[in-house]
C-alpha cells in the first residue's frame, strides 16, 4: 500500500509569517494537534508545529521561531511501512508529503491506524507493543501539577487512578491545553553598584524588570478533565482488534487490562504502527 493511498489531501497548514495565536486558534478549531508551515502564498514546505513546539516556547510569538525546520517527508508513491519506519526511528506522529517540494499531503500514525492496519489480518496481541511504564496521577492532582508530571515523563497523556489504585479516566496534551492559557508575568531584579573605599558615595540601584509568558491552568483537579468513557484492550487482545477500536473510537491510545482488571500497560498508535514495519 502506498502513501497516497491513505494520506490527508485537505491539510490544515500555517503560513509564514505568522503568529502562535493563529496557530492554536486552528489547532484547536481542527482538533489537530500539529500543522505543517509552508511560505506565504504557496505551498513551499518550511517546516512543521505541534502543540508541544506551542507549550515549550512560550515567550515567543513568531512560528518562524518556533517551528522545527529539519522535517522528515515522504512522498506519495512511498511505501506505507517507509513512512511507519520513519515516524518510528524519529518518535514522531505524522510526515508531510511532498512532491516537487510542495506540501501535497499529510500521514499520521493515527491514518496508518485507521485506514491500514485496521484493514490487516495481525493476530499478535498488544501485549508485544504496549509500553509498561505508564504515565499516572492520581485523580485529585491539580492539572497545573498533573501537566509537569507528564510533560516530565516525556508522555503526551497521562492515565489517572483513583483513591484505590484503579484506573479511572485518561487526558491527553490535547485535554490539558484545552484548560490552559498563555498568561504574561513581570518580576523584577534589582543589582546595587557602589563606589568602594569612599564613605561619601552611595549604593546606586538598576532596576531590571523581565517580563516572561507560561501556561496557567484553570483550579480544576485531573477528574474534572480526564475522560472516563474508557475504551481498554485486554493483554490478549490482537493488533487489528485494537487497531479497530482506536479508529471506531478515534483515539490514538488505549490502556491494557489483565485478566483481573488491573491496569498492565499502554498501547499507542505509535506503538501500534510497528506492527507493520514488522
Amino acid at each position: 500500500m502506498l502513501v497516497k493511498e491513505i494520506m490527508s489531501e485537505d491539510i490544515h497548514y500555517i503560513q509564514v509569517p505568522g503568529n502562535r495565536l493563529n496557530a492554536l486558534e486552528l489547532m484547536r478549531e481542527k482538533n489537530v494537534s500539529g500543522l505543517p508551515v509552508v511560505k506565504s502564498g504557496t505551498k513551499t514546505l518550511v517546516g512543521l508545529v505541534t502543540r508541544s513546539d506551542l507549550v515549550n516556547n512560550p515567550d515567543e510569538e513568531q512560528i518562524a521561531l518556533i517551528m522545527t525546520r529539519n522535517l522528515v517527508t515522504t512522498t506519495p508513491d512511498d511505501d506505507i511501512k517507509d513512512a511507519a519506519v520513519k515516524m518510528i526511528e524519529n518518535n514522531i506522529r505524522r510526515v508531510p508529503v511532498v512532491q516537487d517540494g510542495e506540501l501535497v499531503g499529510l500521514v499520521t500514525a493515527f491514518d496508518l491506524i485507521q485506514k491500514a492496519l485496521s484493514k490487516l489480518t495481525i493476530e499478535e496481541p498488544v501485549k508485544d507493543y504496549m509500553i509498561t511504564n505508564i504515565p499516572t496521577t492520581w485523580e485529585r492532582t491539580p492539572l497545573n501539577v498533573a501537566f509537569e508530571m507528564m510533560r516530565y515523563s516525556g508522555f503526551k497523556v497521562l492515565i489517572a487512578l483513583n483513591k484505590d489504585g484503579k484506573l479511572s479516566g485518561i487526558l491527553t496534551e490535547t485535554d490539558f491545553i484545552n484548560e490552559s492559557e498563555v498568561v504574561s508575568e513581570r518580576t523584577v531584579h534589582n543589582t546595587s553598584v557602589g563606589t568602594e573605599g569612599d564613605k561619601w558615595s552611595w549604593d546606586s540601584t538598576n532596576v531590571l524588570y523581565v517580563i516572561t509568558n507560561h501556561l496557567k491552568f484553570s483550579d480544576k483537579e485531573v477528574k474534572d478533565v480526564a475522560a472516563t468513557d474508557l475504551v481498554t484492550a485486554t493483554t490478549r487482545t490482537n493488533v487489528t482488534e485494537c487497531a479497530n477500536k482506536m479508529r471506531h473510537h478515534n483515539i490514538e491510545q488505549i490502556p491494557v487490562i489483565d485478566v483481573d482488571g488491573e491496569l498492565t500497560g499502554l498501547v499507542r498508535a505509535t506503538d501500534l504502527i510497528k506492527s507493520i514495519k514488522d
